[in-house]
């Protein structure tokens, strides 16, 4: 996809639409992975190869938003993984990433994702959704759409599994 036009003026933009991917759209993932740093003030990502694109888009746990402008570029993004539970309600949706250009802040991208979100929660009869907030503006935003601080989380600690043994 190419980038926005030359010259646009932020003020001039206004209308978006919201659509969820689906395969054939894995162009639309490798263009905000190369876009990143305007959607989410970071390094940009390497996209996914082909293959992991479609299985990605393919799988039914997968969520995955863009809001467009009316050209179809990307403004906007929203991913979460809806989780099989061991206990309480049988699902519940983890909300991953969601990441607006900076020029298409604060002018209502964030919620139209979200409402996809909710939406789509409610007619697959899912009633929670759970996010991880790692800054006080995303904080601050959730808790403006209706989210709670839950509980307080520890450190995220990872690590990297290879084929060498333990």
């Amino acid at each position: 996809m190419p980038g926005p036009p030359s010259g646009a003026h932020p003020g001039a933009m206004s209308a978006f639409t919201v659509r969820r991917l689906r395969p054939g759209d894995e162009g639309a993932l490798e263009y905000v992975a190369r876009e990143e740093t305007d959607f989410t003030d970071e390094a940009p990502s390497p996209p996914l190869a082909p293959a992991d694109a479609r299985a990605y888009l393919s799988d039914p746990h997968v969520w995955h938003w863009h809001a467009e402008d009316d050209s179809g570029q990307p403004v906007g993004f929203l991913m979460a993984y809806v989780h099989r539970q061991r206990h309480g309600s049988a699902l519940h949706v983890m909300f991953d990433e969601i990441g607006v250009r900076e020029a298409w802040r604060r002018r209502g991208v964030g919620r139209a994702l979200l409402a996809a979100l909710h939406g789509q929660m409610r007619e697959a009869g899912i009633g929670e959704v759970w996010v991880l907030a790692d800054n006080p503006e995303a904080q601050a935003f959730y808790e403006a759409c209706g989210y709670e601080v839950d509980e307080l989380q520890g450190v995220m600690l990872t690590r990297e599994v290879s084929d060498r043994s333990e």
